[in-house]
């Protein structure tokens, strides 16, 4: 008697099981073979005219020649200062009739002013290699105003960037600006 609730238990257990392998396999092999999301799915990144994803990417493409022009931009300026702030100082430097103290003045001055810009420059490379595209990093007496993409700010991204300046220069948070261009 034993010996036999032995075998109908355990093909009452191979019965169960099977049900449910072929129950999973019935339901996982009804869903619709559309892409949906999932984690870790892998996705093409270019879509069909039709897709609403399609449009956005459009339009960040169109923002970003937007958003290229005016970082171009607004760097070819400030190194057109940067350029003329130098210039003077070497003119200051040039002149025989200057003044041992001018000339001191200068020397700190530019001194002064090419820290300023590493600092500048060590900002913006380090908040392009948190992943932003462009950045401009502009220091004043007020604080520090950094300019990155409109499409690419967000919360995280303002605590990314408030770090990236404040491990570089001595700026309270409040005296940084982040603008969206």
């Amino acid at each position: 008697m034993k010996f036999q609730k032995k075998y109908v238990v355990l093909a009452a257990l191979v019965l169960a099981l099977g049900t449910a392998v072929y129950i999973n396999w019935q339901l996982s092999g009804s869903k619709p073979s559309t892409a949906s999301k999932e984690l870790g799915a892998a996705s093409y990144v270019s879509a069909t005219v039709g897709d609403s994803s399609n449009d956005e990417a459009v339009q960040t493409a169109a923002l970003s020649k937007e958003s290229k022009n005016y970082f171009a931009t607004e760097r070819t300026k400030r190194q057109s200062t940067q350029d003329k702030i130098i210039d003077e100082a070497n003119e200051i430097f040039s002149l025989e009739n200057t003044s041992e103290e001018d000339k001191s003045d200068a020397q700190k001055n530019v001194e002064e002013m090419l820290k300023v810009f590493t600092i500048q420059d060590s900002i913006e490379s380090i908040i392009k290699a948190k992943g932003f595209t462009e950045c401009l990093c502009y220091i004043s007496d007020e604080g520090v105003t950094v300019i990155v993409p409109d499409a690419e700010l967000n919360d995280t991204s303002v605590l990314v960037i408030d770090d990236a300046v404040t491990s570089h220069y001595e700026v309270d948070f409040e005296d940084i600006s982040i603008v969206g261009a």
